[in-house]
């Protein structure tokens, strides 16, 4: 199993820093994650956060694969119903050319009105429009309609689905699920053999939202106060633009105590042999490719993220791929 970082780039307004900063020492960090052995670096995507979350995951993408030479880079996720396939194909293309076919292209359909309400684009159908995205992009690309082509023969697509009906979805399109759940396995795997994919095709990715270091009670302080931030602004932002009321601030130490997994519910803590057994009883028994930590939680300073991914690399890395070494393959 491989190990890779998540990338949001946010600048919380507590905290705030020059934007160009911020994203100068955001490569710097992906050129130094990838010398200490990081397998891969991931991407998001959101709109109108008041934080500057970064807004175009495949333009930051081609920045890291031109600074790069070896990681694998994905999007995790990109908001397929924001925009057209033919964008897509073609920026996906120009990603995997620079890195020399490096893109893992991870898609979702998105949940915030106000993103929706800004591209234009239909709420109610994103997750049927998110399939045929990706319907359309393996036609793009195996048709030959759009220039250049990608490197990779068969660009690796990844759907960001979290219930059992987009998990059936993800295995009858026949392309990886995006989920650390164990109870999306079966729907997915149930999807593929509806599609005539073969079971053994299976394959998981994703991030495990947790913070390892070496002295927990020395940093607690510090990272208690950005967990809260971030899932505060995650549940903040998700119901602008709807009659849900603003929901209550997160108490972080509930939070970290809960079973990893919870979507904004939880958030796994401790030193790194704590965190990689909470990642093993995660995945145990899942066809999991990647799995991803969070290098800033909730506009960290730069000197934490830097210490937090070195503590990714070199210390959680080796613990996660050694208690998870091999995808085990699918029951029949």
């Amino acid at each position: 199993m491989e190990v890779g970082i998540y990338l949001d780039l946010r600048n919380p307004p507590a905290w705030r820093q020059d934007p160009g900063r911020l994203y100068a020492f955001t490569l710097e960090l992906c050129e130094e994650a990838e010398r200490l052995g990081i397998d891969s670096i991931w991407v998001t995507e959101h709109h109108l956060f008041d934080d500057g979350y970064l807004p175009q995951p495949l333009t930051f993408a081609a920045a890291i694969a031109a600074r790069t030479q070896r990681v694998r880079i994905g999007t995790a996720v990109l908001l397929a119903p924001l925009h057209a396939a033919v964008e897509i194909a073609e920026q996906a293309a120009v990603v995997d050319l620079v890195s020399g076919g490096r893109l893992e292209l991870g898609l979702g359909a998105g949940y915030r009105v106000p993103e929706f309400e800004l591209f234009g684009a239909d709420l109610e159908r994103r997750y049927a429009v998110t399939d045929e995205r990706v319907r359309e992009l393996r036609t793009l690309w195996d048709e030959g309609r759009v220039t250049p082509a990608p490197v990779q023969p068969r660009v690796p697509i990844w759907l960001g689905y979290n219930g059992p009906q987009g998990a059936r979805r993800a295995g009858r399109l026949g392309e990886g699920l995006l989920s650390l759940s164990p109870q999306l396995l079966e729907p997915y795997r149930a999807g593929l053999l509806s599609a005539g994919h073969d079971a053994a095709d299976a394959r998981m990715s994703g991030v495990f939202s947790a913070w390892a270091t070496l002295d927990p009670e020395r940093d607690w302080p510090v990272v208690a106060e950005h967990i809260a931030y971030q899932l505060d602004s995650y549940r903040r932002h998700m119901v602008e633009g709807t009659d849900a009321p603003a929901p209550r601030p997160v108490d972080v130490n509930r939070v970290v105590a809960r079973e990893p997994g919870r979507v904004l519910g939880s958030f796994g803590y401790g030193t790194p042999a704590e965190v990689a057994a909470q990642v093993e009883a995660r995945v145990a028994g899942l066809p999991v490719e990647t799995v991803f930590f969070w290098a800033s939680v909730g506009g960290m300073p730069e000197e934490m993220t830097r210490t937090g991914v070195e503590v990714i690399a070199t210390h959680l890395a080796p613990l996660v791929r050694e208690g998870h070494p091999t995808s085990p393959p699918p029951s029949a």
